[in-house]
């Protein structure tokens, strides 16, 4: 897919789904083929665009995803630094910051598939006793109050990311992985910001090891 036409293609929603993770294994990645290598890499300034209903998601993403990018010697820009929650994610919008940032390559990541199931869990029922004494020798009334919480409900999820480098010299998709998660968590903790912290190095390590940038 060339970077002219990515966004033509359907933008996925993704919600605040992202944003539910638990403590779990790192997201497994694997490289899918493209047409074309990045002949011109090592990169040294790549624009992070995350395609997401939510403001918020993608930000969060972007912003790490740069950040990690950052640390290992290149620059990065975070598209949504560039731009509030009412500029239009557009073809036109993306390429004018190219042209602004001078950035030679194009990190884009989307949704590609997220399974939510949701089971019932019993919780764990709370006891009191009082204990008092009775008028006969060694006998004691016991009252027992027992309270029982409602079910609680955990979400198991099933979760995969694409990721595609766009060269701006060639304009041609010259990388791609699949990041693949599974996690669990309860209705009381569905945030978690570590999801796109986890998202974001699975990301830059899979770039740096394949020497999309410097190290």
């Amino acid at each position: 897919m060339r970077f002219k036409t990515f966004y033509r293609k359907a933008l996925p929603i993704v919600g605040a789904a992202i944003a539910c993770s638990a403590c779990s294994a790192p997201p497994q990645v694997s490289r899918t083929p493209t047409l074309a290598e990045p002949t011109d890499a090592p990169y040294k300034k790549v624009l992070v665009i995350f395609l997401a209903s939510s403001f918020d998601a993608r930000r969060y993403l972007e912003t790490e995803v740069a950040k990690r990018i950052s640390e290992r010697g290149a620059q990065a820009v975070a598209s949504t630094s560039m731009m509030d929650s009412k500029t239009p994610a557009t073809r036109k919008t993306f390429l004018a910051m190219v042209e602004a940032t001078g950035a030679d390559a194009v990190l884009v990541t989307q949704l590609v598939n997220l399974d939510i199931e949701a089971k019932k869990k019993d919780r764990r029922p709370q006891a009191t006793y009082n204990f008092r004494p009775t008028y006969y020798y060694n006998v004691w009334s016991v009252e027992l109050q027992e309270y029982v919480e409602p079910q609680a409900t955990n979400y198991e999820f099933s979760l995969v990311l694409a990721t595609q480098v766009y060269s701006a010299l060639t304009k041609d998709v010259v990388w791609a992985i699949e990041s693949k998660s599974k996690f669990s968590r309860d209705f009381d903790h569905l945030r978690d910001y570590s999801t796109y912290e986890d998202e974001a190095a699975a990301i830059v390590r899979r770039m740096s090891k394949d020497k999309l940038i410097a190290r």
